[in-house]
């Protein structure tokens, strides 16, 4: 992975839970571009679910949670 501790992901990872009506979206990762065209992805967690899903981050989302 080239440079994911100094710049600013290009993707966050969630898992997301159901119960009934309502989606819920846990943190537990991001992902950074390389130069081949490809990510590099460091997830905290892995879903018990096995799915992630990859979302731009938001304005006030910042590296220290990734």
């Amino acid at each position: 992975m080239t440079n994911e501790t100094t710049k600013q992901p290009a993707l966050i990872a969630y898992s997301v839970r159901e119960s009934g009506d309502n989606s819920f979206y846990t943190r537990i990762g991001a992902a950074w571009s390389n130069k081949k065209g490809g990510y590099g992805i460091r997830l905290d967690a892995l879903p018990v679910n096995g799915e992630i899903v990859l979302f731009p981050p938001k304005e006030d989302d910042t590296e220290d949670a990734a």
